[in-house]
Parts: structure tokens; C-alpha cells; sequence
């Protein structure tokens, strides 16, 4: 039978069908059947490589509990698909044959992630697959509903086109509820019901497609490159307001693919403002990026005084979230130059105040620092774990 590592199982791989960031440390003793062994130890191997670095075969085999000759004809076969490459010999002082090293071909492949998050324009780009950006495209968001699906499919082909290597895959993130499927099933924004936005970008491109809620994709940037802890809560201010979470560092989803939808929670019992979704008291109608902006504009407004209500509001949110999961941290990711500041500072002050001191006094607030690309950034690891098992 071949070699199975029950400890070091990675939760994902190109056989296990979809997952939008499997465990980082491979964490998970879970029994992998013998018909998936070596899609679970190609998995295995190339997520050694992808957070190590180049090593050598037999370190690969230390690392991972596979044998030597396990580990060699798995190299070999990676090799032979173009996603690992040798890099030379290993410098050596002593006596005895240098050590060939080996690493995942980082440039040999690229990615394509889209941002659809932004109310003026969706963002594109080709990225390696450390996650760096090698090329940028955008298009403006159509003024007629009708035309968005379309312009979304063109930008995709264009980034294709500008790839110039083999795409491993295409990643969205896109506002909305979205099911495994990668169907969107709510996008008022976009005025999207119902749209297999993975099959029709699937056919315009002929590639493997993931899509995925845009805060649920920033999170797994933040897991997979800003180096966030295992039990985390992302919450993306822009168009609206989302979150993403992880427990025991795999994505929570939720039974109906809304886990994570704070925005239309209501933290105003005492009235607040009308929401776009006809509520009153909504976070969305403090916290997102056009509703503060407009509560800025409003003649004679306190700058700190509409950021700290707004962060209060999130604090209200939080809590019971903090409460209930046990959090140990929450990111903010959205514009810096309103989150950063009063607004942090409330939404700590009111989570200290509404949790439990004890355990609760710990969790940390703080702003991402992967900037407006993170979205892009998630769409590439949705890509790596979903084909590769690598996250």
C-alpha cells in the first residue's frame, strides 16, 4: 500500500474535489482512502515545497514520513507536469555528493484572479503561484446591469491572453452569496440571482474556474500570505460589508454559503439608518465604504465621531461572534484611511466591554497589510488548493 501520513494529511487535493484553503500545517488526521493516496501525497509534497522552499529528496522524505522511493517517483512525476523543478546542486563543506535541491516551479504556471468587489470597477491579474502579481487589467462596472456579465467575461480573456505561460486556473471573488458550485446565488449589487458565473467563465476560457464570496477568498489571502492565525475573522468593508471566518484554520461556509454575512446584521436598536435592503439599523448602513463616505459629507460632520460610532457598531457585531467561536483575531481589510484609527480603536473598546474579559481581553484587532490586492491574492490560493491541494 503506498505511503499515507494520517498526521501530516493534507485536507485537500486535486482528487478530494473543491476546497478554498486546506489546512496550512496539514493538520487534519483524517483516513485517506487507498484509491486517493497519491493524490493526497502529490498534495503532500507540493505543499512541503510551496511553505519550505527548495530542499532535497531526502528531505522531503524526513519532512513529510514518505519513503525515499515514494518521495523519488513523485518528484519525478511532478517534474514531468511541469510543477516542480530541480534548482541545482546544495553547496556542501564536508566530504560526500552534494544533494540535488528541489522546489515547486514557481514561475511556471500562472494564476488568474478577478476582484469584483468594487463599486466602480472590476480588477483583474496574472500571478505567480507565490501569489505575486506579474500583470494588472481592469474594466469599468457597467452602467446597464445587463452588460456586467459580459464585461466580466472579457476581462477574463484578456488576462488569459496576457498570461504567457499554461494557467493552472482562474479564481473570482465576487460580492454575494455563492454556493460549492460556484454559483452566485445573491448579488443585488450586480443584480446577479442564480448565476453559474463558474460554468459560463468555465466555457469562455476553457480552464479550471473557482468563485468564491469575495471576503471568503480575502481571508484565505490572509491566511496563506499574511500569515493569520487559525481561528480568525476577516471582515471586508468596500461596496458592503462581509467576513470571512476560519476555525481550526479550515473556512466555515455555513449550511446555506452565508456564514460570514454580518452586513445586514442589526446593531441599531435605537433607529440608525435606512439600509439599501429596506432595514433600519443595519451594520452595512454605517460601516461600508459609501455610507461612511456619505456620513463624511454630511455638512458640520465630526470626522472621529462618525468613525468611532461606525466602529462601535462593528464592536456590537463582533461580539457575540467573538463569544460563540472563540476568535483570536479580527482583520479589517477595506480602506485603510477610514479604518485605521478611531475606527479600530471603538470596535476594540466595545468588544472589551461586550465579551468576556478573561479570555476575551486577548483577540486582536488590526488592519491586513496585503492592501487592495488581497482579493486577487485569495482568488490564487482558491486556485492552488482547489488543483494543486496546496494552500
Amino acid at each position: 500500500m503506498p505511503d499515507v501520513d494520517l498526521q501530516r494529511s493534507a485536507e485537500s487535493s486535486p482528487l478530494a474535489g473543491r476546497s478554498f484553503g486546506g489546512a496550512r500545517a496539514l493538520r487534519h488526521a483524517t483516513k485517506v482512502l487507498p484509491e486517493h493516496a497519491r493524490a493526497h501525497n502529490r498534495s503532500l509534497v507540493l505543499q512541503t515545497l510551496f511553505h519550505q522552499g527548495a530542499m532535497s529528496r531526502a528531505d522531503l522524505s524526513r519532512e513529510t514520513g514518505l519513503t525515499r522511493v515514494t518521495i523519488s517517483d513523485l518528484v519525478a512525476e511532478l517534474i514531468d507536469d511541469g510543477f516542480v523543478a530541480e534548482r541545482g546542486l546544495r553547496e556542501v563543506t564536508g566530504p560526500g555528493k552534494p544533494a540535488i535541491l528541489v522546489d515547486l516551479d514557481r514561475e511556471g504556471h500562472r494564476i488568474v484572479g478577478l476582484d469584483l468587489s468594487r463599486a466602480d470597477r472590476f480588477r483583474g491579474a496574472v500571478l505567480t503561484l507565490d501569489g505575486e502579481i506579474v500583470a494588472r487589467d481592469q474594466v469599468d462596472v457597467p452602467t446597464e446591469p445587463t452588460d456586467i456579465l459580459s464585461a466580466v467575461v472579457e476581462l477574463t480573456r484578456r488576462l488569459v491572453a496576457d498570461a504567457h505561460a499554461p494557467v493552472l486556473g482562474v479564481g473570482v471573488g465576487t460580492p454575494g452569496i455563492v454556493d460549492e458550485a460556484g454559483t452566485v446565488l445573491s448579488a443585488p449589487g450586480l443584480g446577479w440571482f442564480g448565476i453559474d458565473l463558474e460554468g459560463i467563465l468555465r466555457e469562455a476560457v476553457s480552464l479550471p474556474v473557482l468563485v468564491a464570496n469575495d471576503a471568503n477568498a480575502a481571508v484565505l489571502a490572509e491566511y496563506t500570505f499574511g500569515g493569520a492565525r487559525d481561528d480568525m475573522m476577516l471582515v471586508r468593508v468596500g461596496r458592503g460589508v462581509g467576513s470571512g471566518l476560519l476555525s481550526g484554520g479550515q473556512p466555515m461556509r455555513g449550511s446555506r454559503f452565508a456564514a460570514g454575512e454580518i452586513g445586514h446584521v442589526t446593531v441599531g436598536t435605537d433607529g440608525g439608518p435606512v439600509c439599501v435592503c429596506g432595514k433600519v439599523g443595519c451594520l452595512e448602513a454605517w460601516l461600508s465604504g459609501p455610507s461612511l463616505e456619505r456620513a463624511l459629507a454630511e455638512p458640520g460632520a465630526d470626522r472621529a465621531a462618525v468613525l468611532r460610532d461606525a466602529g462601535e457598531r462593528l464592536g456590537i457585531a463582533l461580539a457575540p461572534i467573538v463569544g460563540a467561536l472563540d476568535l483570536s483575531e479580527i482583520v479589517l481589510s477595506g480602506p485603510q484611511e477610514l479604518l485605521d484609527g478611531p475606527l479600530t480603536e471603538a470596535t476594540v473598546e466595545t468588544l472589551r466591554t461586550r465579551t468576556l474579559a478573561e479570555f476575551h481581553d486577548g483577540v486582536q484587532v488590526r488592519m491586513t497589510e496585503q492592501g487592495e490586492d488581497i482579493v486577487l491574492r485569495g482568488a490564487a490560493v482558491m486556485v492552488l488548493s482547489g488543483q494543486l491541494g496546496v494552500s
